[in-house]
């Protein structure tokens, strides 16, 4: 007796997702996780040094974005409005 199901498993709607990571494989990529501080003024928070991980494992809803390092620029923001 197996313990293991045997049914053939059933299409995902996640599995879009993996394929759409596939792109950004052998890539150099920034990852940005929910609750993450980016303020210069925090003490705790180094900004001007990077680290590469070679591989991480986020569960759950905590990736935010992810996005190629190579290829993309960052803008301001539109959303802020400068007081007078």
């Amino acid at each position: 007796m197996s313990l293991l199901p045997t049914a053939a498993p059933t299409p995902n709607k996640d599995n879009k997702f993996m394929t759409d990571i596939k792109k950004f494989m052998n890539q150099k990529i920034r990852v940005k996780f929910d609750g993450g501080r980016e303020d210069p003024n925090d003490s705790f928070v180094v900004t001007d040094k990077t680290r590469s991980i070679g591989l991480i494992v986020a569960r759950g809803t905590s990736v935010a974005l992810i996005t190629p390092v190579e290829g993309t620029q960052e803008i301001s923001n539109p959303f802020i409005t400068e007081e007078k």
